[in-house]
């Protein structure tokens, strides 16, 4: 088919649709779209540029991830290998799906002022659901700990678990994830202001402490005299700290690509967009951490 034939057909997209069932006609419409190199729909301000398939195979990827692990930890036949092919499919989309909105906002300059404004609000918005997803778990240690019952000796924590030395790696963990903090907020002045080489050895900076965050926690929970089956504080307290460490693995993540797009000459004083919004997800990192220490370790860890 020549381009002229392309062109026409991408005029009238709706001689795509004939009697072909919905998922040929969205397939077609991506692969035309990719070729020609814009989108055979109308868009409006606030629509996703293209159509992309990338939000259904996430799906179906994190549902095998899902019931793999459910299928490997009660040791059903296959779990791990489900699990291991559910983890790399989403690994796959992962890098697909951002490499597509690398080119939608840098080649292509879809992502106008309009767009990166509904961006910035849907980060806003995930955020917010971060926030009461740890609410939850907050609003179960306090309710144990100001109300211990008599299965807890009436203590919080229980007799038989020792205290938690707060000033020892948690306050480490604490000046290493406020320092990152600083960090990211020097580079985003420097983006402002065009500094490409300070904002470069800063986002270095930041990942080594990432890094060494995830290394002392690991070391924690390592070394730790209690295990989350122990009553109800061993629980509430891998499952905060195991969370919060979860998620500063992904902001680690989230801040790699950003420095890979950074090395690439994707981010000016004009477009850095993308790393703004995962500036925003690291400060978030930061208060929870900041409220996991009091009442966790300075608060909590005190009989």
């Amino acid at each position: 088919m020549s381009k002229t034939s392309f062109i026409t057909l991408s005029d009238n997209p709706k001689r795509l649709r004939g009697h072909l069932p919905w998922w040929k006609v969205h397939r077609d419409e991506y692969l035309l779209s990719s070729l020609l190199g814009q989108s055979l729909r109308t868009k409006n301000f606030y629509h996703l540029v293209e159509f992309s398939p990338h939000p259904v195979f996430a799906g179906i990827s994190r549902l095998w991830f899902t019931t793999g692990s459910v299928r490997w930890y009660h040791g059903v036949p296959y779990g791990s290998l489900t699990r291991a092919l559910g983890l790399r499919t989403i690994l796959l989309v992962m890098y697909v799906w951002w490499w597509d909105i690398t080119r939608e906002a840098t080649y292509q300059g879809h992502h106008s002022r309009r767009v990166t404004g509904s961006h910035r609000l849907g980060i806003l918005w995930f955020i917010v659901n971060e926030v009461f997803f740890f609410l939850a778990f907050f609003w179960r240690f306090f309710h144990s700990a100001l109300v211990p019952v008599v299965d807890l000796w009436l203590a919080f924590p229980p007799r038989g678990i020792p205290e938690v030395e707060a000033m020892d790696i948690p306050l480490k963990n604490t000046i290493i994830l406020l320092l990152s903090g600083v960090r990211v907020t020097r580079r985003h002045k420097r983006a402002l202001a065009g500094d490409r080489i300070t904002m470069k050895r800063t986002l270095r900076l930041t990942l080594l402490c990432s890094l060494l965050f995830t290394s002392f926690q690991r070391y924690e929970y390592v070394v730790a005299p209690f295990t989350i089956s122990d009553s109800i504080y061993g629980s509430t307290f891998y499952m905060r700290t195991g969370f919060h460490g979860f998620h500063v693995f992904v902001g680690s993540v989230r801040l790699r690509v950003a420095y890979f797009r950074h090395n690439r000459g994707h981010f000016t004083v004009r477009t850095h967009k993308g790393f703004e919004g995962r500036a925003w997800y690291w400060h978030f990192v930061d208060v929870v951490w900041l409220f996991l220490f009091i009442s966790v370790y300075w608060w909590g860890g005190r009989r």
